[in-house]
């Protein structure tokens, strides 16, 4: 068992949940919002606080050979630096599916609402779906407090 004094654990004070089982694609390589239904409003309690964010987002692409790429915004940041936080390269031609992972530790330093996002951008030459066969994609935020 462990003992959360050993690891200095904070406290979960809030858990909020999107989900979104609608298809929606894109050809942009440029990022775009994945869903206006993928996104999580959320007021820290502190602005000492820590938003840890998890989504499982069902991806497809036609082509294999260029990588699709997810990333999460803080309402118009983008907070994966320019590089994707998420994502896959596959090499065995067209019609790759799979739920890709996707996480972040933010630190806002906000107690003002907050509007976290996922977008997409496909790879070159292909087109990137979500939730292409009826899948279900979630997008979870929990906020950590000191």
């Amino acid at each position: 068992r462990l003992d959360a004094s050993l690891v200095g654990g904070g406290k979960l004070l809030q858990v909020i949940t999107a989900t979104d089982s609608s298809t929606r694609s894109t050809s942009s390589t440029s990022y775009v919002t994945a869903s206006n239904t993928l996104s999580i409003d959320i007021t820290p309690s502190s602005s000492s606080s820590k938003i840890f964010l998890i989504g499982s987002i069902s991806v497809y692409q036609t082509n294999g050979n260029a990588a699709p790429h997810l990333t999460i915004y803080r309402d118009s940041t983008e907070l994966s630096g320019g590089t994707s936080l998420g994502g896959f390269r596959a090499g065995d031609g067209n019609q790759n599916m799979l739920f890709s992972p996707i996480t972040h530790l933010d630190s806002p330093s906000s107690t003002s609402q907050i509007t976290y996002q996922i977008y997409i951008k496909a790879g070159s030459s292909a087109t990137i779906s979500i939730n292409q066969d009826s899948d279900t994609s979630t997008f979870t935020a929990f906020e950590i407090g000191a």
